[in-house]
């Protein structure tokens, strides 16, 4: 991913109002990120721990994403769970359900749409290895690096498009 600065961040924001994504808390540290690890930009809003915040690029532009996290889920701390946009195993809660209003007439409705992601939205960094899950050194994947960072990407696309549904017969987002 291209570094992205605040003006554009926030600018970016396609389920929310402008409002909104003026208040928003941005990562702090934002000018250090290993931009070129990343596929999109996620992070949790340490200030309200429910919110979570996705950017990412999309037929060239940039598309910015809030999320929630669901409040109703219980995991057992015992078991593993499995991030739906990189595939990676967590123990406990390092999973976690986010809900994203849709955007225009549906999302003002109240429809969202959800999927299991990485709790710390860290999907890129752990599809490259830069990031760990705690589960020790179990992996029986036989994809490449190259072929788990397609698999992701594709998965976050498949995600985006149902957030975007609303436009997508009116915009190429």
């Amino acid at each position: 991913m291209n570094p992205v600065g605040e003006k554009e961040i926030r600018g970016s924001f396609v389920n929310c109002s402008k409002g909104e994504a003026r208040r928003l808390n941005l990562p702090r540290n934002l000018p250090d990120l290993p931009w070129d690890d990343l596929d999109f930009l996620g992070w949790r809003d340490p200030g309200a721990p429910d919110r979570g915040y996705l950017v990412a690029e999309r037929h060239g532009v940039i598309v910015g994403v809030t999320l929630r996290l669901a409040q109703e889920v219980r995991r057992s701390l015992a078991k593993s769970t499995i991030c739906s946009v990189c595939v990676t195993a967590h123990p406990g809660t390092g999973v976690a359900l986010f809900t994203a209003p849709r955007v225009g007439a549906a999302g003002r409705q109240g429809n969202t749409v959800g999927t299991y992601m990485c709790a710390d939205l860290a999907c890129s960094l752990y599809v490259r290895g830069r990031k760990r899950a705690d589960l020790g050194a179990l992996r029986f994947e036989t994809l490449t690096e190259e072929e788990r960072i397609v698999r992701a990407v594709v998965n976050l696309e498949g995600f985006l498009d149902k957030v975007l549904e609303d436009t997508m017969s009116s915009t190429t987002l």
